[in-house]
């Protein structure tokens, strides 16, 4: 039988896996249960798809239907129409001439083509054939709200790598599609996440696009290193083995507190310990994630201009603003100051940097350490 992993990463968590962020749950809860949009805005891998994952299963009842789809795969609106109608009659659904009635009642208009798996109730798709510019298409949209009001009660739409909307042909105009359809509803509400945060930030905080104010912004913060450590300390204690108070918090530091990172450095120094984790093991250990992580950091850089690794150099040397001065540009060979908005744009798109409160910081703290040790060094 196999042994549950004491720390998980690179996939959604759950149960005793999932470390603090009550104060996000509770909010997140509370804008379910009361009809309340969510966007909710983050760097990639700080946890945003646990999160809503376990709000949506304690949120779930008779009276709160939730609705969970990935678009990350969609690569145009029809796409997304057909991702959209499949995951709303399936889960709206406990049973398969349920869904099928849902279906012919509310689409008919449209002739949705239903394709059956194996199993119907979890593998069907839906598609329509429709023209992209017609009033019908709204139907598909309405489609939640139909179904809500039907049954007698409130349904929440989760739709996680929502940024992917804006790489649409059109996309604005898909954009006031779906606002001005989903605006109206309210017996739906929802929930938007993704993991390119430039983009979440740009489709909701922008003034001049459609879904600016669309509903509460949640920014998910960092985990702190207390709530890691008591987490990281019970999980050792769980399987036998010790760690101290200050290892844990040394694994945190290492890693910034990037969730994903604290998850994995955290298994990585599990694994190297007998019974105690001493200081040797977190060394292993974290030179087993640069390495690691050292062939996908050679791939994100090996296309860099001279410019822009001249800009990353500046920030692993503590620079984090004022990258037009004079000093900076000279001595980090940025070339103008209009070349360092280029260059920060360019590297942002890549999702190379962040920019927070006009804090320039490179998103991925151990690539900051592979920088330090094995490019900038």
């Amino acid at each position: 039988m196999k042994e549950n992993k004491p720390f998980v990463f690179g996939v959604a968590t759950a149960g005793d896996n999932f470390t603090d962020r009550k104060k996000e749950a509770e909010r997140l809860l509370m804008n379910f249960r009361h009809g309340v949009n969510t966007v909710l805005i983050s760097p990639r891998r700080w946890g945003k798809t646990s999160l809503v994952r376990k709000v949506c299963r304690l949120a779930a009842s008779e009276q709160l239907k939730i609705v969970y789809l990935d678009v990350f795969s969609c690569r145009s609106d029809r796409e997304f129409y057909d991702a959209f109608a499949a995951a709303v009659l399936k889960q709206t659904s406990s049973k398969l001439d349920e869904w099928l009635e849902n279906a012919r009642l509310f689409l008919s208009r449209i002739s949705p083509k239903i394709s059956m798996g194996a199993d119907p109730m979890t593998d069907f798709s839906i598609s329509f054939d429709i023209n992209p510019k017609s009033d019908d298409i709204d139907e598909i949209l309405r489609l939640p709200e139909k179904i809500a009001q039907k049954k007698g009660c409130n349904i929440v739409v989760c739709i996680d790598e929502f940024q992917q909307i804006a790489e649409f042909r059109d996309s604005r105009t898909f954009q006031k599609r779906l606002r001005s359809v989903w605006q109206l509803q309210t017996s739906v509400s929802y929930c938007l996440f993704g993991s390119k945060k430039h983009l979440m930030n740009e489709l909701f905080e922008k003034k001049s696009l459609p879904f600016y104010k669309f509903g509460d912004a949640i920014y998910l913060q960092k985990i702190s290193t207390d709530d890691w450590v008591q987490y990281i300390c019970g999980r050792f204690e769980s399987t036998g083995k010790k760690i101290s108070q200050e290892l844990a918090a040394k694994i945190c530091q290492a890693v910034d507190n990037h969730s994903s990172y604290v998850q994995q450095l955290a298994w990585l120094v599990w694994i190297h310990t007998d019974k105690v984790a001493t200081d040797h093991d977190f060394e292993a250990a974290f030179q087993d994630i640069i390495d690691q992580n050292t062939p996908l950091f050679e791939r994100h850089t090996e296309n860099l201009t001279n410019y822009q690794m001249n800009f990353l150099r500046a920030v692993v040397d503590g620079i984090h603003s004022e990258f037009t001065s004079q000093d900076v540009l000279q001595k980090y060979r940025l070339g103008s100051s209009a070349n360092v908005s280029i260059i920060k744009r360019a590297l942002v798109k890549q999702e190379l940097i962040d920019v927070d409160r006009r804090q320039v910081v490179i998103s991925d703290p151990v690539m900051v350490e592979w920088l330090k040790r094995d490019v900038i060094s």
